[in-house]
Order: C-alpha cells, then sequence, then structure tokens
C-alpha cells in the first residue's frame, strides 16, 4: 500500500455530524480515485472503529488520545508499511503530541511547556514525551487540517478535493519566489533565499513594506517567510527596533495565492492551528493559505528561533524542505528529509535544536508533489514504458522509503540523548556567558538559565562529558534573546545567540 489516510469518525461525526461526516467520506473517495490515477493505491482507516482496527490487531483509538494514537500507527507501520500518512483533521480530531519544551524557562523566556508535535508519529520510538526520544524520523507523515472548533466541513472539504485535483507543475513555475523577512533579520533571510534560489534581491523587508500585498506579489508558487509570529493571532509581525509593524495578515490571503503554492514560515506559532473563535473569528495564516489553494504549509506550533544574520534552527529546517521541494520530492518526503538533514549535520541537539525538530510539521497531503522533474531519456522510450507501466513509481518510491528509514533508525541510534543536568557552568565559562548576555542588551538580573548533560547514545561515538547552557532574557524591547553554550572539560566549546521569531 502507498498512502494511508487515518481518519477519526466519531469525532469528525461529533464536529459535522452524520451529513457533514457523509460528505467528507464522499470526498475521501472521490481522493481516493484521484490517487489511483496518479499510481498511488490508498486507503482509509477509521481508527476508532473496532472492527476496523481489529482486523490490524490494534485496539481502535479514543479521541484526543495522543498515546493510543501513536500505539496505532506504529502498529499500522509495521503490517502495512505506508509510504505516505495523512493525518485527517486538526488536532481536536486526532492529537498532537504534546512533548516538554527542552528550552522551556518560564514566564520571562520561552514560555511553552509544551511543544504540540506530529514528530512522534513519523519515529519508531515508543510514545514519550520526551523530545530526545525522537531524533531519528524515519517515516512520511502530513496532517490535511481542518478548523479547530469548527461546526462545518467546508474547508476541509475543500482541501481533500484540492489535494485530489492537485498535480505537478513544471520547475519553472516555482523559479520565483515571495521572500518576505523583519527588517532586524533581513541578513539572515536573504542568505536563506540566496541558498534557495542564488539571490535574494526579491525579498521583501517589513518595515517599511506589508502587509497589503498585490496579487502580482503573492503570485510566486514558493513563500519563504521569516517574521514575528504570536499564540493565537492571524498576523505575523516585522521588526525594526522597537516597532513591530503587522507585515503579512491572513484575512489579506483571499484570492491572492496561486494554486500549488508551498510555503515555509519560521514564525513562532506560524503553522498553529488554533479555534478563530480565540482570534475575533480570523483563521490562522496557515490555514487561509491553505483555503486560498496553498498545497503545502511548513511551519511551527511554537515558539521558533534563528540567529539575525547568518542561519540556524528554524532557517535551516525551512530551507531544507524547500530544497527538497524544488528538486521534486513529496511534500511529505521533503518534510521528512529536512527533518532528516537538520539532526543529521549535528553531532549532538541541543535544547533549541530539539524543539526546532519537534514543532515543524507538514499541513499538507504528503503526497502531493508540486515540482515535476524531468526524467531520463531512457524513461520516455516505449521499451521502458510497457516495462514500468505498473510499478515503476510505486517501486523507486519503496527504494526511497528503505533509504530514508535506515537513515532515521541510524539517527535515533547514534546521536546522543540531552539530560537535565543541575550542574553549573564553569567560572571561566560562567564568566563569559554573563558578558555576552550584557552584551546581547539583556538584564542579568532578569536572565534565566537551565543546563543539561550529553549521554552517549549506546551505538553511538564515543564523546567526552559536556554540558549544555541555555541562558534566556528579554531586551527592553521585549524580544527574546537566548544564548546556548557547549561547555566541554570546564571550557567554552561552542556558543550561537538565537532570536525568538516571536514576542
Amino acid at each position: 500500500m502507498d498512502k494511508l489516510i487515518l481518519r477519526h469518525g466519531a469525532a469528525l461525526k461529533s464536529k459535522y455530524g452524520k451529513a457533514g461526516l457523509e460528505r467528507i467520506d464522499a470526498a475521501l473517495k472521490t481522493l481516493v480515485t484521484a490517487d489511483r490515477r496518479r499510481g498511488i493505491d490508498t486507503q482509509v482507516l477509521s481508527v476508532d472503529e473496532t472492527a476496523a482496527m481489529k482486523a490490524h490487531g490494534l485496539a481502535p483509538v479514543a479521541r484526543t488520545d495522543a498515546k493510543a494514537l501513536k500505539a496505532a500507527i506504529d502498529g499500522l507501520a509495521g503490517t502495512l508499511a505506508p509510504h505516505y500518512f495523512l493525518l485527517l483533521g486538526a488536532q481536536d480530531v486526532l492529537p498532537l503530541v504534546p512533548l516538554l519544551n527542552p528550552a522551556y524557562t518560564g514566564d520571562d523566556g520561552d514560555t511553552d511547556k509544551t511543544v504540540p508535535s506530529d514528530l512522534p508519529y513519523a519515529c519508531e520510538a515508543p510514545y514519550s514525551t520526551d523530545p530526545a526520544r525522537f531524533q531519528g524520523p524515519s517515516r512520511v507523515v502530513g496532517r490535511l487540517p481542518d478548523i479547530p472548533g469548527a461546526s462545518k466541513p467546508d474547508l476541509l472539504l475543500q482541501l481533500i478535493r484540492a489535494a485530489a485535483r492537485a498535480k505537478p507543475l513544471p520547475r519553472e513555475q516555482f523559479h520565483a519566489y515571495f521572500g518576505l523577512s523583519a527588517a532586524e533579520w533581513q541578513a539572515s533571510t536573504r542568505l536563506s533565499l540566496s541558498n534557495l534560489f542564488g539571490q535574494g534581491e526579491q525579498l521583501k523587508i517589513a518595515p517599511p513594506q506589508g502587509p497589503r500585498w498585490s496579487k502580482a506579489e503573492l503570485a510566486p508558487r514558493v513563500h519563504f517567510i521569516n517574521c514575528h509570529g504570536g499564540d493565537t493571532s492571524p498576523e505575523y509581525l516585522g521588526q525594526q527596533g522597537d516597532a513591530y509593524p503587522v507585515a503579512h495578515r491572513a484575512s489579506l490571503l483571499r484570492d491572492r495565492i496561486s494554486a500549488g503554492t508551498v510555503i515555509a514560515a519560521e514564525c513562532c506559532y506560524g503553522a498553529q492551528l488554533y479555534d478563530p473563535e480565540d482570534a475575533g473569528g480570523h483563521l490562522g495564516i496557515a490555514l487561509s493559505y491553505l483555503a486560498d489553494g496553498a498545497s503545502g504549509f511548513f511551519g511551527s506550533t511554537t515558539i521558533a528561533y534563528g540567529p539575525s544574520e547568518g542561519n540556524g534552527s528554524a532557517d535551516l529546517i525551512c530551507q531544507y524542505f524547500l530544497q527538497r521541494v524544488l528538486a521534486g520530492a513529496s511534500l511529505g518526503r521533503a518534510a521528512l528529509e529536512a527533518r532528516q538533514k537538520f539532526a543529521g549535520e549535528r553531532t549532538h541537539l541541543d535544547p533549541v535544536d530539539l524543539k526546532t525538530l519537534a514543532q515543524f510539521y507538514l499541513l499538507g497531503d504528503p503526497s502531493l508533489q508540486p515540482v515535476g522533474f524531468a526524467s531520463h531519456a531512457l524513461a520516455k522510450t516505449r521499451a521502458f514504458k510497457t516495462a514500468f507501466a505498473k510499478v515503476q513509481d510505486r517501486g523507486v518510491r519503496g527504494l526511497r522509503r528503505e533509504r530514508l528509514e535506515r537513515e532515521g533508525l541510524n539517527l535515533g541510534r547514534s546521536l546522543p540523548q540531552l539530560r537535565d543536568s543541575q550542574q553549573e557552568p564553569a567560572a571561566p565559562v560562567e564568566k563569559v556567558l554573563r558578558a555576552m548576555a550584557k552584551e546581547s542588551g539583556l538584564d542579568l538580573r532578569q536572565v534565566r538559565r537551565r543546563s543539561y548533560v550529553l549521554q552517549a547514545a549506546k551505538q553511538g561515538p564515543r564523546m567526552p562529558a559536556r554540558s549544555i547552557h541555555v541562558l534566556k532574557g528579554r531586551r527592553s524591547n521585549g524580544q527574546l534573546v537566548t544564548l546556548v553554550a557547549t561547555e566541554q572539560d570546564g571550557e567554552l566549546l561552542h556558543v550561537r545567540r538565537l532570536h525568538a521569531r516571536g514576542l
């Protein structure tokens, strides 16, 4: 089987009634038929139905039970081994896993106690709320969301039907981009765009620009956004000094987004799904993009981080996602490869790295391939087409999945585990960190610190004892700044400064 759509009938019926559920099921049949024409064998499974789950030797999943859903996905990965898992609905239909935030420092710093995450569903490791257990993703997972708290299934129906109609487009239609950055971070964003497109000249900067973008400005099918986001907010903000003007507004996207657009947003809470009633009746930006024709949105559920210059954390994982999309990967494979590359390029994942890996997820059908790629000349011959008429895509996809599974499992087994520690930095390290915090504009009386130790994995390389220290504080303009330092043998081995992509 190629794609498994997980549906919670009881939760959908509770939200939309019997008639609404019937309309959703009819739309899913259309998607299954469209997938068949694309060479994708798709099945819909009701994870809450006893008989359906018993057929696979599994227990039904109660509504909002993330642990049970994780166990079901683990079991189905073993018995059916689908190339794609598609979770149908927002977190009030199929829950996100509430991972503990390793970068949490309380009310004056990173206020996220948990990180709602789809990452555990992409990993073999059993259920846990410890993000360090999910450093080795090996499965392709995406979520086709509906509106939390909604009573009508109109948006979900629209997204299912759009997925059924979607087709790969020529690479030439993805040469242009819409790039948007807070003014304070424009150096970092230009570097990201240069890495993706070879240049960053078309970057929009807020302020002075935004939020009333024209249809022509928003027409490119790749959007890369590096702005401030907020909890339960339909807006992204720019920044210049102490000014935080609106840079992007959900209500201004309508009828301006090209079909098939793919978005990567670094913003805090950039892909958060919330009940519009909690935001004055306004949808979030991620859902607004999808409602207006976008095929995929890669963003964060919580406070995200990146440097003001250079690249790191959110910059990198968003770049990796778009790089793979532009190379012709499906949305789901691009998300998985971005996660693997982000984790695999490091000797260890510090608290901010772990949070970054956990918080970014895919909204959209993971099997969709936005960008078509040129095939080899041999593939165009009659003999080749005859030989592989039924198995070519599935066979090649299966080979890729074997490689991705191997890489994910190797990461999970070899990366060190991060553990809380009461050990304070060595005196010379403490002195340097306090000086850096002061020069970063932080009030030392309000700086919060958490420390950790790294435990070598049983199957990983030998490593000396290392400690990680995270210092967080706010500048006078309210911006959250983080210093992440690595200590080894009483000496400062590495340090980086990161800025929260939100207030």
